[in-house]
């Protein structure tokens, strides 16, 4: 009987929470889910009624909206990669025991804290300015023609940046499970004639691998609504080169002052998410329950 009381009693501390919780979350999704089905601009506030599926229909027949599905997908799986393999080789180098090895570390960690505005103005005019940047000075230095990486290479600056971004991420999380590894296997296999190669290949990287899942579901789930960064440097340019899924939702909102379209656009990108954290979950979910 007391046991039966005692979890009721906690059932009911934890209510208003779960319930403020749902609130939060049921609310904002419905109101998306009911402009979607309405024409609403801002423009004309005197027209209203019930579209149905047009503002969804209109997504799927626009090119723009393809192209932005494919730079949103090109943007999680390129940063993925770069963090991952970047991650995993900074880690092993500063798990190492040299001097000034936490400053190192900090210094490291230090871009994460940095704001995605701030952080991709710095790279939009301190490294990649076609005039002033450094990665000019060093073209010009060889006597080469300076790159114009946000109009040329748009989607791949936005790529570079973010993963400067994330980077730190992945290298803490990783770094933080290398050091979990105990140091008697390493020494162990290192005695049987084991190579550094054998020992990554069949001691850490399988010890890493459920923090390389952890690192992949967490990006991934911010790497998704990605936006400050393409706001800041390419604006969705050159044309909608660089445009993805959530800037073209912004677009729809806040250019076109379409709320109808633009609660579409929410819509489908919640589906989109569930339907990318479905599949992460059925590839890579059970390492985490290895």
């Amino acid at each position: 009987m007391s046991t039966q009381s005692s979890r009721l009693a906690a059932r009911m501390m934890v209510a208003p929470s779960v319930v403020l919780l749902l609130i939060w979350m049921i609310v904002p999704l419905a109101m998306t889910l009911y402009y979607s089905f309405r024409f609403y601009r801002l423009l004309s506030p005197d027209r209203t009624g019930w579209t149905g599926f047009t503002n969804y229909l209109w997504f799927f027949n626009s090119p723009d909206f393809w192209l932005a599905l494919f730079n949103t997908l090109a943007l999680v799986g390129g940063v993925l990669v770069i963090t991952v393999v970047l991650g995993i080789l900074i880690a092993l180098l500063i798990d190492q025991p040299v001097k000034g090895q936490g400053a190192l570390r900090i210094l490291v960690i230090a871009p994460f804290f940095v704001m995605p505005p701030v952080a991709a103005s710095i790279w939009e005019n301190l490294f990649m300015h076609p005039q002033n940047g450094l990665f000019s000075a060093i073209a010009r230095g060889f006597g080469a023609q300076p790159i114009l990486f946000l109009e040329q290479y748009p989607m791949w600056s936005v790529i570079g940046i973010v993963s400067w971004e994330w980077l730190p991420f992945a290298t803490l999380i990783l770094l933080t499970a290398l050091q979990s590894l105990s140091s008697e296997q390493l020494e162990a296999a290192e005695m049987d004639g084991a190579g550094p190669f054998a020992r990554f290949r069949y001691i850490i990287l399988p010890h890493l691998t459920r923090a390389i899942t952890v690192v992949i579901l967490i990006q991934t789930i911010f790497l998704l609504g990605i936006f400050g960064e393409i706001f800041t440097t390419t604006q969705g340019g050159p044309g909608s080169a660089s445009t993805t899924l959530p800037y073209m939702i912004f677009k729809q909102a806040i250019a076109a002052k379409d709320i109808g379209r633009a609660a579409a656009g929410g819509i489908i990108a919640v589906i989109l998410a569930n339907i990318v954290a479905y599949f992460l979950m059925r590839g890579l979910g059970r390492n985490l329950d290895a």
